[in-house]
């Protein structure tokens, strides 16, 4: 073969190449259409959709819980007997130590309250100290579950 030869076969061949570029085989491009539909329309979105769900999971408000207390045993002093935190209500009989708020026991009888101020005992229902005037009512916790804002308090971190 000669070079003249050689040279018309090369530029056969780019011909050929250029004609499949210019005007390809549309049929077989058609059946590769389902793919490029996978590729580059369904995969992206399924991409985008789940980078979504990591956000949300990831930055979603979350809850707090808190649990009611109930009542628990006080600790017993060197001679054996209770010893009853001021401020909070207590049942002298049974010893128990009730959640901040109560009033009363499970059998209704009204339950005491030592004055962290001047250390007098009173009734819980009572919000105010006779002896030294000081008002202790204290809501009594429940169970609430609160949302906290997933960013800083309005008026920016300042606020808080």
């Amino acid at each position: 073969m000669n070079l003249p030869d050689q040279i018309s076969h090369l530029w056969t061949q780019a011909l050929g190449l250029i004609a499949k570029v210019v005007s390809p085989d549309w049929g077989s491009l058609i059946g590769l259409l389902p793919f490029f539909l996978l590729i580059g329309v369904i995969g992206p979105l399924i991409t985008i959709l789940a980078l979504l769900w990591v956000y949300y999971f990831v930055r979603r408000p979350r809850t707090k819980v808190r649990f009611v207390e109930g009542p628990r045993q006080a600790l017993l002093a060197a001679d054996g007997l209770p010893v009853f935190p001021p401020g909070e209500p207590y049942d002298i009989r049974s010893g128990l130590i009730y959640p901040p708020g109560t009033t009363q026991n499970d059998a209704g009888e009204v339950l005491s309250v030592t004055c962290p101020m001047c250390a007098i005992a009173r009734f819980a229902d009572v919000t105010t100290c006779h002896n030294c005037g000081l008002v202790l009512k204290v809501d009594r916790r429940v169970a609430v579950r609160t949302m906290q804002p997933a960013g800083p308090p309005p008026g920016g971190a300042a606020a808080a």
